[in-house]
């Protein structure tokens, strides 16, 4: 294993073509400052860019909180100028992960409200032990969703069931996020980093350029009719038909054996 700091609250290890990037500003619980913003969305750059990298799993240093959102101390000292300046910082962070290329997978325990819920709802998959506590409660201190909630919530519960949320702000237990769909894996407490990782090893076993194509065509043809969701699905079919993945997975099935992946 290997690790990477970006910044002082952000931190990367490596666990073979599985990438954790882990939240690591325990003493706030992990709210997201102007500076955590900027390490987080350095951090996704850098995975992004890195063709070894097969899955991704979001994950908290803090015992009790996956990401309580944004650092409403911080944002009290703001000034409105100030503010506006802030703002593509911290879209960068949630976009950061919204746009990572291959799967992505959030471990989260204890809180996850607001930005930081919306930083499990960026990820593909979220696992969530029996202590995760979700939310988006920004309209009861005066905001709204700024991190793609609004978008990433109706998405996976629909919008009527996403305007009841956000319009009352409550918090979810995590045994009535996993039955309304918020969360797609419930674990024991303590469990979801383990159950993460080990998600995403079975993930990652598979075709580096399957997953990115699969992941593209997922996301590119969410919300469009079918005729062009299928176009889409043909364009991201063509972009792997011709790889040495494909020739080696058909290779390593009529061999029996394990494919070794080129990635190309």
């Amino acid at each position: 294993m290997s690790e990477a700091r970006f910044g002082e609250f952000v931190l990367v290890r490596r666990h073979g073509h599985v990438a954790e990037l882990v939240l690591d500003r325990p003493k706030a619980m992990n709210a997201v400052s102007t500076a955590m913003a900027g390490s987080i969305a350095e951090a996704c750059a850098a995975l992004a860019a890195d063709r070894d990298v097969r899955v991704t799993v979001v994950a908290s240093s803090h015992e009790r909180a996956f990401c309580v959102g944004a650092d409403l101390k911080e944002r009290n000292s703001l000034t409105d100028a100030e503010l506006v300046r802030q703002r593509p910082l911290a879209r960068a962070a949630y976009t950061g992960v919204l746009e990572l290329p291959m799967p992505t997978i959030a471990a989260v325990h204890g809180f996850a409200l607001g930005g930081g819920f919306e930083l499990a709802l960026s990820c593909d998959l979220i696992v969530a032990d029996g202590t995760a506590v979700v939310g988006l409660p920004e309209v009861s201190v005066g905001v709204i969703p700024g991190g793609g909630g609004t978008q990433l919530l109706p998405r996976r519960v629909g919008a009527a069931r996403a305007a009841e949320l956000i319009f009352t702000a409550r918090r979810l237990e995590a045994p009535e996020a996993a039955e309304l769909g918020l969360v797609d894996v419930l674990v024991e407490p303590g469990q979801d980093r383990e159950e993460a990782l080990a998600l995403a090893t079975r993930i990652a076993a598979n075709s580096p350029i399957g997953l990115r194509a699969a992941k593209r065509a997922l996301r590119l043809g969410h919300g469009l009719d079918l005729r062009a969701g299928l176009e889409v699905e043909d364009a991201a079919w063509r972009a792997v038909a011709f790889s040495g993945d494909r020739a080696e997975g058909v290779a390593a099935f009529n061999e029996k054996r394990k494919p070794e992946w080129p990635g190309e």
